[in-house]
């Protein structure tokens, strides 16, 4: 990925406030899956003057523009990330609510596999899985 967000929102012609640039840079350097409350944490940490609502109406606009995907876990927090990260699945530890991001060739092929069996040609998919650690002994 050598584009950046705030590189793609103005190639969308967004127009990119000094906010919205901060909230863009925020997401861009994430390396997890944040709620807006998150992104409000860290943007505010950099420009205090961003408020809630900002954050809010900036991650929809970029939600709206493909910029952003939105990713509900079943925890009543909308999470985002960049939309054109490599694709990814995840696996969603149900005790913590960390969300672990995993690639699976295996898995992969058995998406496919199962798509042309029904009679269609795989375009897209998101695979979640939720689990609970293990107990070891």
């Amino acid at each position: 990925m050598g584009d950046t967000i705030i590189s793609r929102c103005e190639a969308k012609g967004l127009r990119m406030t000094g906010p919205r640039r901060v909230i863009a840079t925020v997401m861009q350097e994430s390396d997890d899956h944040p709620d807006v409350e998150q992104l409000y944490n860290r943007a505010v940490a950099r420009d205090p003057k961003i408020s809630i609502a900002t954050v809010y109406r900036t991650v929809k606009l970029f939600e709206e523009a493909g910029i952003l995907d939105k990713l509900e876990f079943g925890d009543g927090r909308a999470r985002y990330e960049d939309a054109e990260r490599d694709h990814h699945d995840h696996l969603i530890d149900m005790t913590t609510g960390e969300v672990i991001e995993f690639v699976d060739a295996e898995i992969e092929a058995l998406q496919e596999k199962i798509a042309q069996k029904l009679g269609f040609e795989l375009k897209d998919h998101r695979l979640e899985l939720y689990g609970v650690p293990l107990k070891r002994k």
